[in-house]
């Protein structure tokens, strides 16, 4: 570390620290440009600054700092290009509702016109459309024009990030005011959240009087009933209703629950239940296509829907009663008005009957993937996170099999796009230092970020690293075949894994067959540091059953 000089001129990443500090946020993920300097020299000064390769996982990595952590994610990126490396992962933020505040550089600001495009000179590294571009992948876009403004401008995103429905903030940063900008000039501010309003009472009336005399209930929750993971599980076994998910409403009730059934809404057995059941109260979920059918899940006449967006209440299913407010809140009052239930023991034993049904049915067909997911459930700390990129153990049985005990340990691409596991990973990692976090990735999706693997190296982050390797892309494989396409395009050129990791002194280890999972994973949790494990997916046994993505492919209309 170099010696900190007598005299020290405090810059805009003085204001960024202050305010950062102020937020209790301890840590940004970043990659350095000239663009960011003065930013990542004091985050990495009195912070942590974790240097990543590529800004696509710097985002990421600030992504799943704020899912795990439950607090706010930062990512530092450079103008122009950079923006635009990290607008996909920006993209994965914004479908996740995840609370990133994305720092961008931009060119020096006497430059910025005030017509963007039109008045644009073509100064290098300018990119005229960029404030169009933050707009579109953010929930919150601004721009830094006065250096005595960053810190509010830094308060306004933040308020935005915290306020009910949550997302990403971008704040793009002219390099000359970076450097001008002082903590002591500051314009004083302060964050303050959006509030919500509560939930109608007659609403709430109304809901509480339907599940008291309701027989059958379920209850399906989503990433918005995120915060009201006790509340749900007294009035779940209150009322003896049975817990459905989307993925990423996993975990808000330990799965380990009895009521809990999970993500498998649209399994044979699941949908037998619900077309037995007489109500559904559904929890901050969208009912987005691939939790649904794409929409040909049938739900009861009987539908009280919560969420803090208007627009999604009644969108994909008719809500008898819509509840627009925050999901706790909203839930305490139902609670309070809730007279004596209805209820039978009949109905949560056949609601534990289906839970053990849908899970031994899964653990059949996907045979020696059955042993890896016991294992790494047996071996790993109840508090580690599960990072999951797009690959077929996710997809199959990771997203619904693997138990999930903490909502915030369920860390995977929303948006669905390959390839940001292991940023995400050591995203997370940094999040909960005490324990390790485990990424599950396939080869093809681990090469979309390779230098990564350096990234990890660098930082010592204790990730292990689990990679399912099939040559190339499984998933596409079993799609193609199915519907008699021809084989294109998913056949990869795969590295030696042993000589990537030997390549970062990252310790490896190859599992091929049954009886070997359980002793890479324990020597992976034992050290701190990096490990790579990697499953020959070839050697299962017994062998998987297929998985193809339930993805629609048209046929040719018929007159």
């Amino acid at each position: 570390m170099n010696p900190e000089p007598e005299t020290r001129r405090r810059t805009g990443g003085d204001v960024l620290v202050d305010v950062m500090r102020k937020h209790g946020i301890t840590t940004a993920f970043g990659v350095i440009s000239i663009h960011n300097l003065p930013l990542v020299e004091a985050v990495d000064r009195d912070l942590q600054f974790v240097e990543m390769r590529h800004e696509a996982a710097a985002v990421n990595a600030a992504d799943a700092f704020a899912r795990a952590s439950g607090g706010i994610g930062v990512a530092l990126t450079s103008t122009g290009t950079g923006a635009g490396n990290a607008a996909g992962s920006m993209v994965e933020a914004l479908t996740a509702g995840s609370r990133v505040l994305h720092i961008t550089g931009q060119i020096e600001s006497e430059y910025l016109g005030p017509g963007r495009p039109a008045s644009s000179r073509g100064v290098i590294h300018e990119f005229p459309a960029q404030p169009q571009l933050l707009e579109a992948i953010s929930a919150h876009s601004a721009t830094i024009t006065d250096a005595k403004e960053a810190a509010a401008e830094l308060e306004s995103a933040i308020a935005r990030i915290q306020s009910a429905p949550s997302g990403p903030a971008s704040v793009e940063w002219p390099t000359d005011l970076q450097y001008l900008a002082s903590p002591t000039h500051q314009r004083p501010t302060e964050s303050i959240p959006r509030a919500l309003s509560p939930a109608d009472p007659e609403s709430v009336a109304r809901a509480a009087e339907l599940l008291a005399g309701a027989e059958a209930p379920l209850i399906w929750l989503g990433g918005g009933a995120a915060g009201a993971g006790e509340i749900l599980s007294r009035l779940a076994h209150r009322l003896g209703a049975g817990i459905l998910t989307s993925n990423s409403g996993r975990g808000i009730v330990p799965e380990d629950d009895p009521l809990v059934i999970g993500n498998f809404a649209t399994t044979p057995a699941a949908r037998d239940l619900i077309a037995d059941a007489d109500l559904v109260l559904a929890v901050g979920t969208h009912f987005r296509s691939n939790e649904t059918a794409t929409y040909s899940l049938s739900l009861p006449s009987t539908l009280i829907q919560i969420d803090v967006e208007p627009s999604t209440v009644g969108r994909v299913y008719p809500a008898e009663v819509a509840l627009v407010g925050d999901a706790r809140a909203t839930l305490a009052a139902i609670t309070a008005a809730l007279g004596e239930p209805t209820r039978s023991d009949a109905w949560p034993a056949r609601i534990t009957e289906v839970r053990d049904r849908v899970r031994r049915d899964l653990t059949e067909y996907i045979g020696g993937y059955a042993e890896i997911c016991d294992a790494v459930r047996t071996v790993l700390p109840r508090r580690s996170v599960i990072a999951r990129d797009v690959t077929i153990p996710s997809s199959q049985w990771g997203n619904r099999l693997l138990p999930i005990f903490d909502r915030a340990t369920n860390v995977f691409p929303l948006g669905g796009g390959i390839g940001q596991g292991l940023a995400m990973g050591i995203g997370a990692a940094h999040a909960r230092p005490d324990v390790p976090t485990l990424v599950m990735v396939g080869d093809g999706g681990l090469a979309v970020h390779l230098g990564e693997l350096a990234s990890l190296a660098g930082s010592g982050a204790h990730v292990i690293v689990l990679v399912f390797n099939d040559g190339g892309y499984g998933v596409l494989r079993n799609m193609q075949e199915k519907n008699g396409f021809r084989r294109s395009g998913v056949d990869l050129h795969t590295p030696r894994f042993d000589l990537l990791a030997a390549s970062m002194d990252i310790p490896y280890h190859l599992v091929q067959g049954a009886g070997s999972i359980a002793g890479a994973l324990a020597s992976a949790v034992d050290r701190t540091g990096p490990t790579m494990i990697e499953v020959d997916v070839a050697a299962l046994d017994p062998v998987p059953g297929a998985f193809v993505p339930p993805v629609h492919v048209p046929s040719e209309a018929r007159s």
